[in-house]
């Protein structure tokens, strides 16, 4: 563990962490409430945070005097990058693909066609998790523009990619 933020003897003391700037104390600590923030977080600011507290004379108990939390940050998708793998002539398979580099948790991606032939896909053609979506048995008809939705908890970016059979 490493200290970020303590109060001793009537002294805030803001450790040399990366979080120096973006951290402190939410309330004076007359309140009794030691709760903190962490302003402008960062995906490596996640990770277990823990609040001891020890009081002058008092017996330490490990038990009763350190509570924990376990911080997440959650971090929206990148804009995803759409791809077409395989020639598109009448009668082959085509794999459109969609990736972005960031995200979490790992973005679940959706295809659907737009309109005028609005069109939403399901497995086993598209994968939510892999952003795949396999086109078999090309006809003039099927081509048309097709957009990928990456999404998390966090957030949602779009890609698209113009089929022409």
């Amino acid at each position: 563990p490493v200290q970020i933020l303590s109060y001793i003897g009537g002294v805030v003391k803001v450790e040399e962490t990366d979080l120096k700037p973006r951290v402190g104390f939410l309330y004076p600590i007359s309140t009794h409430n030691i709760s903190v923030f962490i302003n402008a977080t960062r995906e490596q600011d996640s990770g277990q945070y823990m609040c001891t507290v020890n009081v002058v004379d008092d017996t330490i108990r490990l038990d009763k005097n350190v509570g924990l939390i376990n911080l997440t940050v959650l971090v929206p998708p990148a804009t995803p990058t759409c791809q077409l793998h395989g020639t598109a002539i009448v009668g082959a398979n085509v794999t459109l693909s969609c990736s972005s580099k960031k995200g979490k948790p790992s973005p679940m991606y959706q295809w659907q066609r737009e309109p005028p032939t609005l069109q939403v896909f399901f497995p086993p053609a598209q994968d939510r998790a892999r952003g795949t979506l396999k086109l078999t048995n090309l006809s003039l008809e099927m081509s048309g523009v097709y957009v990928c939705r990456a999404e998390n908890q966090a957030g949602s970016k779009n890609c698209s990619i113009v089929l022409e059979v």
